[in-house]
């Protein structure tokens, strides 16, 4: 008669689990509340204190960690001498392991790290040749029809299973690190990245395709976490891509970082049009005015409910996605008519831990950009001032700068961007770009750079397409140099401290 130990702390499903096996032949063994709740439903179950003869121990701290339970689980029946072992200490071998941990996650704590119940699940896992192991209830079905149809579960099944429970003792190690990590008080202060990271990610959502229409794609989430991805609420149009997902997450962060109604247009993860408005509908048009050639297939999204008065403008250009908090039903209908529109309301993204990127043989970590605002370090380098409306100006091109591929120059006036240069390889063509797109539009308005003038000539542009005040990092050994070129030239130029490279 095979045997089956069932030991898991969420018991959905796992009474008529328990039942189905039972009825097809099999011995039951459990443990506290889930032999409880099988010997309840009137289904003939072993507790594993009878099975072993010792009684639960050190605060239910010590159940299943006996010889007669790992033996059971580990033993291989092809050879002697375990035969042997087990016969000699009256151990029965265990054909399949039921359990699921202790929800480390939910409340983090020393008394929530389940030892049993990984213990059994790895010791199954290993055994996997002779020995099923299920820790996802939804494998509940799956399993007593394979069992009711061969017998047995076959080869392919035990090592599909053995790989689900390896991925789920996986995942819990993984918290529990992180945990440690963000509870140890012993960590220096200037610790900024751990010694270590453990990421268990779980393939959320599958995509169109990748970069390109011959690459796979998906969308993983680290296990436990909570996404806005993954409670968005898309309306319509079809099925996300890699690079939508990639530029949606751009655009969205981006917009989220303006208090006034604001558009955010993303073309190849970078802005080609940022605006602020008094309604989010006139943010809308002042954003895809930057650059209407690049906005062509972009992604949009707006920090406040969209309206109608958004809505008819946005349905006439072709946009791969629009996202926003909310819709109203005129704008969702205009938006949904739109076929292949993907129109998707979400709640706010969540802070990033890190930053990663891959490199062979593993991952380059940073912390995020910090991209706060003006601060006590920002200081006027120049004999003019900004007035008043142009500390707003620098400080909207400043914040888009921030989220433009490095080398950066934006231009802005009035919490409209104008001209964005982006991803050059010298600081000058983007500025150039910047003036080019802008076409006089920002006049009187702002140039930001990510980094510095690393001489005059970026500046020259600037003050060539009418900019009249600058904002930037400072640090080149030419700074003196482009401070005299802003005072040449009758600009207010702010040092931020700060740069923002974008790779």
């Amino acid at each position: 008669m095979p045997t089956a130990l069932l030991s898991v702390y969420d018991k959905t499903g796992v009474v008529d689990l328990a039942r189905s096996l039972s009825e097809l032949g099999w011995s039951l063994v459990s443990s506290g509340g889930t032999a409880k709740a099988i010997a309840e439903a009137g289904v003939e179950v072993t507790d594993v204190v009878e099975w072993t003869g010792v009684p639960a121990i050190l605060g239910h701290r010590v159940v299943t960690l006996h010889p007669k339970v790992h033996g059971g689980i580990l033993a291989d029946p092809t050879d002697a001498e375990h035969r042997a072992d087990m016969d000699a200490y009256d151990i029965t071998p265990i054909d399949l392991v039921v359990g699921n941990l202790y929800p480390f996650a939910s409340d983090p704590s020393i008394e929530l790290i389940d030892i049993g119940g990984p213990a059994m699940v790895r010791a199954a896992a290993k055994n996997h040749k002779f020995v099923g192991v299920v820790v996802d209830p939804a494998d509940y079905d799956d399993v007593v029809a394979e069992i009711r149809a061969d017998g047995a579960l076959g080869d392919a099944t035990r090592r599909r299973l053995a790989r689900a429970a390896f991925a789920h003792t996986a995942e819990y190690d993984a918290a529990i690190v992180t945990w440690l990590d963000e509870s140890d008080e012993t960590v220096e202060d200037d610790e900024i990245l751990p010694a270590s990271i453990h990421l268990s990610l779980e393939r959320a959502q599958p995509l169109r395709y990748g970069e390109n229409p011959h690459q796979e794609g998906a969308r993983y989430r680290q296990v436990g976490a909570t996404s806005w991805w993954d409670s968005m609420t898309q309306h319509g149009g079809k099925e996300l891509s890699y690079l939508n997902v990639f530029d949606t997450e751009a655009a969205w962060r981006l917009v989220q970082r303006f208090d006034a109604p604001a558009v955010v247009v993303v073309k190849h993860a970078n802005p080609c049009g940022v605006a602020v408005g008094d309604d989010i509908g006139s943010a809308y048009v002042a954003a895809n005015a930057c650059d209407p050639v690049s906005a062509f297939g972009g992604i949009v999204a707006a920090n406040r409910t969209v309206t109608a008065e958004m809505a008819e403008p946005l349905s006439k250009v072709f946009t791969e996605v629009v996202i926003a908090p909310d819709f109203e039903p005129d704008a969702l209908e205009i938006l949904t008519a739109k076929k292949n529109l993907r129109v998707m309301s979400a709640g706010a993204p969540s802070p990033l831990p890190f930053d990663m990127r891959p490199v062979d043989g593993g991952l380059l970590v940073q912390q995020p950009d910090d991209v706060s605002g003006r601060s006590d370090a920002w200081r006027v380098v120049t004999t003019t001032q900004p007035t008043d409306e142009q500390w707003r100006d620098l400080e909207f091109a400043w914040t888009v700068c921030a989220a433009v591929s490095s080398n950066a120059i934006v231009y802005a006036k009035d919490g409209q961007a104008f001209g964005i240069g982006a991803g050059q390889q010298n600081r000058l063509d983007s500025a150039r770009i910047a003036a080019d797109r802008s076409d006089g539009r920002a006049h009187g308005g702002a140039c930001a750079s990510d980094a510095f003038f690393p001489f005059r000539d970026g500046l020259d542009a600037a003050a060539a397409a009418g900019i009249a005040v600058v904002v930037q990092p400072g640090g080149s050994v030419r700074d003196d140099e482009v401070i005299a070129a802003a005072d040449e030239h009758g600009i207010a130029m702010v040092f931020t401290g700060q740069r923002h490279f974008r790779h």
